[in-house]
């Protein structure tokens, strides 16, 4: 790591392990790592960027598997920036249990943290994001989900930043969105979301946030390094249950192995590089595909180069 220039408000690190950035701690480095104190300092850092540079946005790397090779780019850090969250026009939303209530969440405000907020405040339908490992940006970026639950549904309206900096506010009319699926105008990145939740009164949903994650301790691992879901779920499947049917619980390459507790989970147990983890993703992939005629797509994002002499094909 070195730093290549630091000013009150930016930091930019070259050669930073990314190791240090995703919760399967492995990886290899970023060409430029990039930390803002705020929103305005951001925006004015991207407008300075070439065009043609490769940014990859980043939360809390909980869904995200960085090549040995490193990436050749620039990584912009969200977590600690545009954190701001709070219910809009509160003085004006009285106790009516159907009553629509917005809350504005920036994207770097972790997704626990925001379905606690809404559950103090008896807002309903933002339990699951309690279950969801990351920022809001990353929740927006992928319609995340648990539990039954997915962002979009929720979103009033967002704002994003593009490449030349410029803040712009757009309706959830004007994306398209499917099961962990988003598209909206390229080259432009979440900065905040208003979600629009209904007032209960009667209500203690931070017991249902309680429960919901008492729930997933029970069935998924918690506590190691691994990215959460590795693999969407088919239509009319659960991945999980078909990895499982190929008996590839416990299946290790390297460093690599998939859970014994819930098979749509990869851990890194020992040391796995990236090639380790990647490898057995592919090897999963094969194998349910020739047992069932169905390829797993990934859930986690995988960027970045090889590195030379890596195992995966």
């Amino acid at each position: 790591m070195k730093i290549m220039n630091e000013t009150e408000d930016v930091t930019i690190l070259d050669n930073e392990p990314m190791s240090r950035h995703t919760s399967w701690r492995t990886g290899g480095v970023a060409k430029h790592y990039v930390q803002a104190k705020s929103l305005s300092a951001l925006a004015a850092y991207i407008a300075t960027l070439d065009k043609n540079e490769e940014l990859l946005w980043l939360g809390l790397g909980s869904n995200l598997l960085v090549r040995d090779g490193g990436f050749n780019g620039t990584v912009i850090a969200t977590q600690g920036v545009m954190t701001q969250l709070a219910i809009i026009d509160e003085d004006m939303a009285d106790e009516s249990e159907l009553e629509d209530v917005k809350v504005y969440a920036g994207a770097g405000v972790a997704s626990a943290k925001l379905a606690r907020f809404c559950s103090r405040h008896h807002l309903a339908g933002a339990e699951f994001l309690a279950g969801i490992p990351g920022l809001v940006g990353g929740a927006l970026a992928m319609n995340a989900g648990a539990f039954g639950g997915e962002t979009w549904p929720l979103v009033a309206e967002v704002e994003t930043i593009n490449r030349q900096g410029e803040i712009k506010k757009r309706a959830a009319s004007e994306f398209e969105y499917g099961y962990r699926y988003v598209k909206g105008q390229p080259d432009e990145w979440f900065v905040s979301a208003t979600l629009k939740l209904k007032r209960q009164q009667a209500t203690n949903k931070i017991i249902d946030i309680k429960r919901l994650l008492a729930k997933r301790a029970a069935s998924q691992p918690t506590g190691v390094a691994s990215c959460g879901s590795v693999f969407w779920n088919p239509e009319g499947y659960y991945a999980a249950q078909l990895i499982e049917n190929c008996k590839l619980k416990g299946k290790r390459i390297g460093g690599a192995v998939v859970s014994q507790k819930h098979a749509n989970f990869i851990i890194n147990e020992n040391n796995a590089t990236a090639a380790d983890i990647e490898s057995l993703i592919r090897f999963v992939q094969k194998t349910v595909e020739e047992k069932y005629g169905i390829l797993l797509q990934t859930e986690v994002k995988i960027v970045g180069d090889k590195k030379t002499g890596d195992r995966q094909k």
